[in-house]
């Protein structure tokens, strides 16, 4: 009898609404899930459904959601080390989000910020009902795999509140049913900012020149690295309240190289902006063109890469399932035959 303690359990899902990464996205987030591979017990989800809360074409929504499973894998997430799976491939999700809206009061979705942000272009009357409630799908992406951990930005910290509120709630009224998850902050994690605007965050809603998308030609990233803004002065410094352009390209040249600022900053002293941009381009050349060619290479065979979502989706549904079924039971539904 064995009495290893099993890994802690770690779920978090990307939505297929680009068709790239951008490098914001890999050193924020995917860079991290793949090292959580080694010591968690890990649940990757392409989270399709979150996907059509906003506008969407059938077709487009189709290939970037094998886009984001084959940049994931081309990034290091292992099929034999973690599972990598579609949302709408587990109908759990779906089921577990109403039974979820009906123990979630109204006034409490209404103070979700994230749908305050997202509707005050085109306001809040030509939203939808799903990306009003899509918090509620969030927190039964969470819960129904009993993760004990989540990786959260400063975005989604209210929701996963929202999402530990839900399982209390739930277990007080209706027994111990779910895990209450804790949040996982992933200490260092890279801030990469837009290269032309660079007090906002590297975003793919922005799109323009400065956003360094994955899938892009390397020579199209390294002419942004090579156009980026920079600051007044000549010294490459760290500084983010004065150099906020200059900050940010070491920021990316520090965590694609795994060396620090300042040894950066000692390499490039007395030397001016053009050669720290030269050799950022080189860097990220040297990044983007295995991963690049790993990901085309995985989609031009996308049978394969369906039978790995397949294996995924598969082991997700065998953990989804009993817990469905338990919160079945417990809301008094008759059990099906």
């Amino acid at each position: 009898m064995s009495n290893a303690i099993p890994a802690p359990r770690v779920l978090s899902g990307i939505q297929p609404t680009a068709d790239s990464f951008h490098l914001g996205n890999y050193l924020g987030a995917v860079r991290q899930w793949v090292a959580m591979q080694d010591d968690h017990d890990a649940f990757y989800c392409i989270v399709d459904l979150h996907g059509i809360t906003v506008d969407f074409e059938p077709a487009v929504l189709r290939d970037r959601t094998r886009r984001a499973a084959a940049q994931l894998l081309a990034a290091g997430i292992d099929p034999e080390r973690s599972t990598l799976f579609v949302q709408s491939h587990v109908a759990e999700h779906a089921q577990l989000g109403w039974v979820l809206g009906c123990i979630t009061g109204f006034g409490e979705a209404s103070r979700m910020t994230q749908f305050k942000d997202k509707t005050v272009k085109g306001g809040a009357e030509r939203a939808t009902v799903g990306l009003f409630t899509y918090p509620v799908l969030m927190a039964g992406d969470i819960m129904l795999y009993q993760a004990d951990r989540v990786p959260v930005g400063g975005d989604q910290r209210q929701h996963l509140e929202l999402t530990r509120d839900l399982a209390g709630r739930f277990n007080s009224r209706f027994g111990t049913t779910f895990r209450v998850p804790e949040p996982y902050i992933v200490k260092e994690t890279a801030k990469i900012l837009d290269l032309q605007t660079p007090e906002k965050q590297m975003s793919k809603s922005l799109a323009g020149p400065g956003c360094l998308f994955l899938l892009d030609k390397p020579s199209v990233n390294a002419k942004k690295i090579r156009s980026a803004v920079t600051d007044s002065g000549h010294d490459v410094r760290f500084d983010e309240a004065n150099k906020p352009g200059i900050s940010n390209l070491l920021t990316i040249y520090a965590a694609l190289t795994s060396t620090s600022v300042a040894d950066l900053e000692q390499k490039y002293e007395g030397r001016g902006y053009g050669d720290l941009k030269k050799d950022l381009a080189d860097v990220v050349v040297d990044f983007v063109t295995p991963f690049r060619q790993h990901t085309l290479a995985l989609l031009n065979d996308p049978a394969e890469l369906d039978r790995v979502l397949a294996e995924g989706a598969s082991h997700a549904r065998d953990v989804a399932g009993p817990t469905l079924a338990a919160v079945y039971d417990r809301v008094g539904f008759i059990p099906a035959r």
